[in-house]
């Protein structure tokens, strides 16, 4: 993936109010991925956090080095 250079990266730092356990999730070209969310889970048989975006407005959208769709 190529990096934006205008757009600085690094780690967005979330602490788990219900643990006090604390993350880092790495931040590329603005973005976290929701994925990086399922390591943060209450207890060991927990799931992991899922990321809600009713009507996708804050979701983003992939890109692609062999396609382009213009939604």
């Amino acid at each position: 993936m190529a990096t934006n250079p205008s757009q600085p990266q690094g780690v967005l730092h979330v602490t788990d109010s219900r643990t006090g356990r604390a993350y880092e999730l790495p931040i590329v070209e603005g973005a976290i991925r929701a994925l990086d969310l399922r390591q943060i889970k209450a207890s060991e048989d927990d799931f992991g956090l899922l990321s809600y975006d009713p009507a996708f407005q804050n979701t983003a959208n992939c890109r692609s080095a062999i396609t382009f769709i213009d939604g």
